[in-house]
């Protein structure tokens, strides 16, 4: 690892909050990362933050092509020979099977030019219809809430630091002070109004900021999210408490909604949510002091995975999309809705074409328009672009059958541990013909591939990254990749001489991106203004931004919404009811997420020191009166299980959780795996899978 200047100043690796760091070479000539002054994190940086330059000095780093061998090894092979074999295996599969024999699988922490090359080099190389990515695991109910309500979907809408002057912030599902602390400074001015309402079955981090007069916790039954705000609608407008003017003027659907919430009266909600008809009121009546309408100064609804990771995690974030809306506040400086993205580059990792319905811009595959504006960029005919794919859980589920694709491609995902029911994942990876995976490391999921391609890392390379708010941001090589490893864009064009491609394949992430902003030009996501000379002179765009005179858009909505009659969509909606409830057989509640010192599916912070000695293992959250009733000590490991399978992991005893749940972290592999127990249902909408709510049996351990 060399350096390639005295310090660079770049962005964190992990979440979406993309904290500016300042990555400096100390005297032992190893990277040390330190933070710097941005929006976002204001000077702050989280552990996993402090320690990502140590990823860059990880033993087992790949650096050289690995195939493997009949006896399940694998060797080191040359970039020829390893190219040169998968293209072979490839264009036989097509050959058999056609080409959607071959699907792409990517991720969210890849950088908008890596995410845009991907998206093309297998709608125009391939010309597979296959193609997901795991953003499908984390944004997507919200994506399609806010495309239906507001005609366009950006996780924040306005700029992160207008939270700062609001009286009254509603979050729910979302544990940010774990998952991207420095964020949570901007709710001091809510939280010293007690103005901070967290939604979440467990007292975590974030739900402990609400102490000492700060706000309240509503620790609601799991899954009941979509009835709470049901509830909390039904108070507003009967109380006289909604902007009725804003709903006149910017808003159609009201009287759907207010039909459809009139039978969700506050008894009703406390016996479905457990949260009781006061405190529900009470919530209500807060929101509403907060809001412009009735001189406030700003209110917001934020939803997050604990929210949205449901089968009706669309409808759910619907609702709460219904009850700012009644409020006034979308399109309001200083109030609004916004989703919490988690992955780094969860939102332009979307916008430019590795979601199975989207090409660049966030334009849809299925628009003969786009298509046509794609097709001229890249040079090809619009009839020979494949059609709409499907989404994530339904690609994974069908690999390796009959009918679905033979081989797969990944690129920044670790399905291994992170996708839903997982058992059944691995073994559809492993009835593959091909796998072939590009990662930096020995993961789970790369340690099934037939080929593994070592890849260049966020200190590696140039790019840019699109934060939580919809901000374009430049990643910038500190240090030299290791002899013998790749970028993706070096891969695909690799891959893509092989296999005939008949287009362009740059792999100067400059070129790319200037590709990508003329691929963009004109969708909703339109980065045509935004260039690496505008970035690099410090200024902060925010998409869309049509041109090079253009400001960009840190809020959204100032003149009208984004369906053709300028209004906001209310769509009334109703619980759906959990796919998978308790029963005698399983009659406790299991819910996911993440722990401060872990990112995703752990691939990368367990391999960091710092982080692992801090959270070695998982462990499964359970309160003091369920773990006597089960005989259960916070010394021994117990086991979870529900119809899909099984973990197993160490007691923690704890009166942050209600008794009828238990929480269990997703970062970790092997017997620690939560997801060998989650359920692979779906948002029939979004394609999201409900992770937030199995139903288990928890017995100690044999």
């Amino acid at each position: 690892m060399t350096s390639t200047a005295a310090s660079t100043d770049t962005h964190c690796p992990y979440c979406a909050l993309q904290c500016a760091m300042r990555l400096a070479p100390e005297a032992s000539g190893d990277l040390a990362a330190s933070p710097r002054e941005f929006p976002t994190n204001r000077g702050g940086m989280c552990q996993k933050g402090w320690t990502s330059a140590d990823l860059l000095r990880t033993p087992d780093r790949i650096t050289a092509p690995l195939r493997r061998t009949a006896d399940g090894r694998y060797e080191e092979v040359s970039w020829d020979d390893a190219l040169d074999e998968i293209a072979a295996r490839v264009t036989a599969l097509q050959q058999a099977h056609g080409r959607d024999a071959i699907a792409v699988f990517g991720g969210g922490g890849l950088t908008n030019e890596k995410a845009y090359a991907l998206g093309k080099f297998a709608r125009t190389v391939l010309r597979t219809r296959f193609i997901d990515y795991n953003g499908r695991f984390c944004m997507s109910s919200a994506v399609a809430a806010g495309n239906r309500a507001f005609g366009i979907d950006r996780g924040l809408p306005f700029p992160l630091e207008d939270l700062n002057a609001a009286d009254a912030v509603l979050l729910l599902g979302s544990n940010l002070a774990d998952t991207m602390p420095p964020a949570v400074q901007h709710l001091s001015h809510a939280r010293a109004q007690g103005g901070l309402v967290v939604v979440d079955p467990r007292r975590s981090a974030t739900a402990r900021l609400t102490d000492d007069g700060a706000g309240e916790h509503l620790a609601l039954v799991p899954g009941t999210d979509l009835t709470l705000l049901l509830g909390l609608t039904h108070v507003v407008l009967a109380e006289g408490l909604a902007d009725a003017a804003y709903l006149d003027d910017r808003t159609n659907g009201l009287d759907d909604v207010r039909r459809s919430v009139a039978a969700w009266w506050p008894e009703r909600v406390a016996s479905a949510t457990g949260i009781d008809e006061g405190r529900l009121r009470r919530i209500a009546r807060r929101l509403a002091a907060a809001a412009p309408c009735h001189g406030g100064a700003g209110a917001y609804v934020l939803t997050g995975r604990g929210a949205e990771q449901h089968t009706d995690g669309t409808d759910t974030v619907t609702a709460a999309i219904n009850l700012a809306l009644c409020l006034g506040l979308p399109a309001r400086v200083g109030s609004g809705y916004g989703c919490i993205t988690g992955q780094g580059n969860g939102q332009g990792g979307r916008e430019h074409g590795q979601k199975s319905d989207q090409l660049p811009g966030y334009r849809m595959i299925d628009d003969p328009a786009a298509r046509a504006h794609v097709a001229e960029v890249w040079g090809v005919d619009p009839d020979s672009l494949p059609g709409k794919g499907v989404p994530a859980v339904e690609l994974l589920m069908g690999l390796g059958t009959d009918d679905g694709p033979r081989a797969l491609f990944v690129h920044g995902s670790n399905l291994v541990v992170s996708a839903p029911d997982a058992r059944t994942v691995t073994d559809r990876l492993r009835a593959l013909d091909l796998l072939v995976v590009c990662d930096f490391v020995p993961s789970e999921t790369a340690m099934l591939a037939d080929f593994v391609l070592p890849t260049t890392q966020w200190a590696e390379e140039e790019g840019t990254m699109t934060s939580l708010e919809g901000r374009v941001i430049r990643r910038r090589a500190a240090v030299t990749p290791p002899p013998g490893v790749r970028s993706e864009l070096e891969i695909l064009a690799g891959l893509g001489a092989r296999l005939g491609a008949t287009v362009s394949l740059p792999t100067d992430p400059r070129e790319v991106y200037d590709e990508l902003r003329r691929a963009s030009a004109g969708g909703r996501a339109d980065y045509a203004g935004i260039s690496y000379d505008r970035l690099d002179a410090g200024e902060a765009l925010f998409w869309p931004c049509p041109d090079e005179a253009h400001p960009g858009t840190p809020r959204l909505f100032a003149d009208g919404f984004a369906h053709v009659d300028g209004r906001a969509r209310m769509v009334a909606v109703e619980p759906t009811g959990r796919v998978d409830d308790l029963t005698r057989a399983a009659p406790l509640f299991l819910v996911t997420g993440r722990v401060l010192q872990h990112y995703q599916s752990g691939a990368q912070t367990r391999r960091v020191a710092r982080l692992r000695d801090a959270a070695p293992a998982a462990y499964v959250e359970l309160h003091p009166l369920l773990a006597a009733r089960l005989g259960i000590e916070g010394v021994e490991e117990i086991r979870v299980t529900s119809s899909r399978g099984s973990m197993v992991a160490q007691a923690r005893i704890s009166a942050d959780i209600r008794p009828d749940t238990v929480f269990a972290p997703f970062h970790f592999a092997g017997l620690e795996r939560v997801n060998s127990v989650t359920s692979a249902a779906t948002d029939p909408i979004s394609g999201m899978p409900e992770f937030k709510v199995s139903a288990v049996t928890v017995e100690a351990a044999q």
